[in-house]
């Protein structure tokens, strides 16, 4: 049987323009820190994996870190970075929970259609496990979202591109990678499927469309709905052909199928 593993941001939901930039940069305000992230600025740090790991950055920075109390030993700055973190996720998911995130084309009818298939699905990210199921339970309600296993945040020590989260929910729910498929929408993301030895599906978001996908088995703009939003094709390695809408029947084909095919 079929299993599917969806990264969260960018694949459940466009969150990260919407939903993450905002509650970044309302944390910043709420503590008085001199700094406030740009569309550009948020682009170019997703390239970290992680928030926290992203919030470190701002220690960089003698003015930020003035402005948090000149933390100075290493715990004093975790405790700092930790804080500001817990606002921000509370931040996010409240914004989730008011509606401002609606989940990206297809996902509600692939994980519904999936668990009544049988097929396992989870979801794999590096952000808080508390945003991870706000948003899971935003795309596809509280019903179905118990059904979801959630592999998040600090569950691994390394984030993507690092494949340890991946590797991790094979092995907890006792997956066969050639019977798997990962849902990604970055390069970061590609590369700890790939690496983590699986077939990964990319549907671009709003951040990551230029980004390199070599080693994927199916690059799209979107999962696509019958009479909603149709998907467009960016590459298409195993001559899968999806029009409109991937289905289970194509994403099963896809499992196990690894980038490279011409």
């Amino acid at each position: 049987m079929t299993a599917l593993i969806f990264d969260c941001d960018g694949v459940l939901g466009d969150t990260e323009r919407d939903g993450h930039l905002p509650a970044f940069n309302a944390t910043f305000e709420h503590f008085g820190l001199p700094v406030r992230w740009s569309v550009e600025d948020y682009g170019q740090l997703l390239k970290i994996g992680g928030g926290k790991e992203r919030l470190a950055t701002l220690l960089d920075d003698p003015d930020v870190v003035k402005a948090a109390g000149s933390p100075s030993t290493d715990e004093e700055r975790a405790q700092v970075i930790a804080a500001w973190h817990q606002y921000k996720t509370k931040t996010f998911t409240d914004l989730i929970a008011a509606g401002v995130v609606p989940p990206r084309p297809g996902v509600r009818r692939i994980i519904t259609e999936a668990l009544r298939a049988g097929w396992t699905v989870a979801v794999a990210s590096t952000s808080a496990e508390p945003s991870v199921r706000a948003v899971l339970t935003g795309a596809v309600g509280a019903e179905v979202a118990a059904r979801v296993p959630v592999f998040a945040g600090d569950v691994v020590p390394r984030k993507k591109p690092d494949p340890a989260v991946y590797e991790l929910a094979v092995h907890q729910l006792a997956l066969v990678p050639d019977h798997t498929l990962v849902i990604e929408d970055s390069s970061n993301g590609l590369l700890a499927a790939t690496g983590a030895g699986l077939s990964t599906v990319v549907t671009v978001s709003g951040y990551t469309r230029d980004e390199d996908f070599t080693g994927a088995a199916l690059v799209v703009s979107s999962l696509g709905d019958p009479g909603g939003e149709q998907l467009e094709v960016l590459a298409d390695p195993w001559n899968i052909g999806p029009v409109g809408a991937l289905t289970l029947t194509e994403l099963a084909e896809l499992a196990g199928r690894k980038g490279g095919h011409t």
